[in-house]
Formats: structure tokens, sequence, C-alpha cells
């Protein structure tokens, strides 16, 4: 695929570090970690603080995956709300699981603040817009249970939503205030630079092949020759995850996020448009995100195709969202357009997998990774310092692949399409 087709927003520091020869040799370490985004950095930095030695090894580059690639949203909660939880999974682990979901944008503007990491963020919250009778039903459903356990959240009427954001279309809302954006790049690269000084040995372009276990230690064989032995093992590879681990693939679909970005807006637009800095997603059944970037770019995201991107034409569809939302944007030339990859697990949730002592494995974004992600590493690093799984927010679940796998791909590109037609009708 032509470079002009993968142009992010986000940008390396020129001053962000190689990490290409950070192997550890001989010695036996307390963990690797496969995959160097913000689940795998997340762990090994909050692992090394509690004294575990630790490697983390990234088939390409660190910041190259979805991790830098994201729309920067840190959201909490999880798709569902605490009810659901606290039904679903019995009132001990429900109401845990509550507790963490709601902690887990403080995972992100937390280490920001304590390690003193160099990253453009506003903490002003995310609307969550509704378009339809329906959607605004159910954000007042969740804003009664959020609101009940104290949570900094409002249900948004339509003059108030038309206000924040400046956009056409919306019945109103939900805002929760715990939320923010970042640049996600910058927030990638920084974990991975304050890990590296915690003591985290980092290695670039080292592709995991093998893994083997003998005499109680794990054997980590890498493409280049290398090998490593450790006593756990933690794979973080999510949407990128490959045959290393015998059916993990097969759990997850993976899809692909497009996202754009305009040039800096007019200071006549921008007076008008998100004022408050705020994110937004809307409700849409194949939904958009959106929100300014740090020098004044409109920049939105959604679903793409399940194929690789191969024109410009390919994210038409997130310039006709940007247009429906904002018509006054028709002038202003798009920029920029990338996309990243995306973990999709059956029932929506994240899935904790330890089908060996000591090999543990996580998948499942369901897009709101960076808050996810974060929260749930320091929670991984907290159960391989005590062995306590009472650390682990969701319970360990067998790897149990989709039956079908094959033919799930296609038929969520089939579902993508028929529900973008339905949404298309509910202008």
């Amino acid at each position: 695929m032509p470079a002009a087709f993968s142009d992010p927003i986000w940008r390396k520091p020129q001053t962000a570090p190689a990490f290409q020869s950070e192997l550890s040799a001989g010695s036996t370490l307390d963990a690797v970690v496969v995959g160097g985004g913000i689940m795998g950095l997340s762990t090994a930095l909050h692992a090394a603080r509690a004294g575990l030695s630790v490697q983390v090894l990234e088939a390409g580059a660190i910041g190259q995956g979805a991790s830098g690639l994201n729309g920067g949203q840190v959201i909490p909660g999880l798709k569902y709300d605490p009810e659901w939880l606290i039904e679903h999974f019995g009132k001990a682990r429900g109401e845990a699981l509550v507790d963490f979901a709601a902690s887990t944008a403080d995972a992100v503007f937390d280490v920001i603040r304590d390690e003193q990491l160099a990253v453009p963020f506003t903490r002003n919250g995310w609307i969550q817009a509704a378009h339809t009778e329906t959607a605004l039903r159910a954000a007042a459903d969740r804003d009664r249970q959020w609101r009940s356990r104290g949570a900094d959240v409002k249900l948004l009427g339509r003059a108030e939503i038309a206000a924040m954001t400046g956009a056409k279309g919306y019945l109103g809302g939900w805002l929760d205030r715990r939320a923010g954006v970042i640049d996600p790049l910058s927030y990638t690269m920084e974990l991975a630079r304050v890990a590296a000084g915690a003591g985290v040995k980092i290695a670039e372009q080292q592709r995991v092949v093998k893994l083997s276990k003998e005499a109680g230690l794990w054997r980590v064989s890498t493409q280049s020759g290398a090998e490593l032995r450790a006593k756990s093992v933690v794979l973080a590879t999510n949407a990128y995850t490959d045959g290393l681990l015998p059916g993990l693939a097969q759990t997850i679909v993976p899809l692909h996020s497009f996202q754009i970005a305009t040039a800096p807006l007019p200071a006549d637009l921008a007076v008008s448009i998100l004022p408050g800095g705020q994110a937004v997603s809307d409700s849409r059944r194949i939904l958009v995100y959106y929100r300014k970037s740090p020098d004044g770019r409109m920049v939105l995201g959604g679903r793409g195709r399940m194929a690789l991107p191969s024109s410009a034409a390919d994210w038409a569809h997130c310039e006709r969202a940007l247009l429906r939302l904002y018509p006054a944007l028709a002038g202003i030339a798009i920029e920029k357009r990338w996309f990243g990859r995306v973990a999709l697990t059956p029932d929506h949730l994240p899935h904790l997998h330890e089908p060996e002592k000591g090999l543990l494995a996580v998948v499942g974004c369901q897009g709101r990774g960076v808050g996810l992600m974060s929260a749930l590493g320091k929670r991984i690093a907290s159960y391989l310092a005590s062995g306590d799984a009472r650390q682990l927010p969701f319970p360990l679940s067998p790897i149990q692949p989709i039956p079908f796998h094959a033919f799930r791909r296609v038929g969520v590109a089939a579902m993508i399409t028929w529900y973008r037609m339905l949404d298309a009708f509910e202008r």
C-alpha cells in the first residue's frame, strides 16, 4: 500500500529512543512481555516498579501498531453498564468489575502525572451522542446507573449537546467528565521511555516465533535467533495476534478503524466546534468518533473495510460522516488519512487466558483500549508479582476459538454494510 494512504496525524518525537539492542541475555527473567503496545508497556512498567525483571519483545517498532494509531480517546467503563455486569458476573465479581471499569481513565491520567510523561492531553470529558429516541433512553439509563455510584456524569439535552459539539442531528447525549483525550503515539513512546528507565529491557524488530516450557521456565525464541528464559510470559498482541499460542487468534475478529484529519480549522469555525475539547462517539450502529487535535484539526474515525486500503476513496465514509455532522467544513481539506487494527470478541468483553501456569494472554480492547489496557496492564503486573488471581478484574477463561472463524470476517463485513445502510435511514 502506498505510504500516502497511511499518513497519521500523530508523529513520533525526534528524541524518541530506539530499543533494537535491548535484549536480556543469559539470565532468567521474571517476565517476558510479547508486544510493545499500551497493554504490554503498562504491564512492563508496573511490573518493574514492583521489582520484577522484565523484557519486552516487539515484532515491529514501538508505536507502529494500534496503540500509536488510535484516536486518543480515554474513555472509562466497558460496553456494558454496572447493572448488567453485576447480573452477569454475580455481585462480588460484578461490583469489582464496575469499580475497575470506573477507574480505567484514571489509570492513564495518573501515570501521566506520576511518571511525568510528556504527553499532550485534555481531560474535559467524553460525550456519547444520541441521534434517536432509543439511544437517548439508553443514555438516560446509563446516566442513572453511574450517577447512583457517584460518577461525574451528566445527561445532555438537545440544546446542550448542540452547544458542546457544534454538530447537527443529535437529540441529546451523555457527558462523562472522567474521560479525556491524549496524543496516543506520545503516550505509547513515553510509556516505553519510563519503562526503560525503570529497568525494563525493550527490543524492537524481535518477532517471537516459539514458546516452550522446560523445568518450570518458559523459553522464548525470536525470529532473529535470540532465546530468553522467564518465569512468566504475557502475550499482549491483541489484534496483531498470530499463531504463537494455538487457537488464540481464532478467538477474535480483527477489524480496521479508519481515521481522517482535516487541515487546522480557521478560528471562526474552531470556536463553535467542540469548544470544550471533549471527545465524542455517536450512537449509530457503525459509530463514528471524533475530537480536535492539539493543533486544531478535526480528527474523525470509524469502521473501515476489512481489506487493507488501496486509495484515498477508502476513507470516503469518514469524510461523509464529517460533513453530515459539520456541513460548514465542506471547504476544509482532509490532510491526513490512516488506519489501525482493533480486536473484537463475540461478547464485547476483554478476555484473559492462562492456558498454562505462567503463560498469560489478553485480547479484546473493544474500542476503549487506551484506558482499558493501561489499567489491565497494572493489574496483570500485580498478578505477576503476587500470584493472587484476585488482582485480575476479569476471570481467567479457556481459549475458545470462534466457530467457523474463517467465515466470521465475511459475516462481519456483511453486517457492517447492512448496519451502515440502516444508519443512513436514520439521518
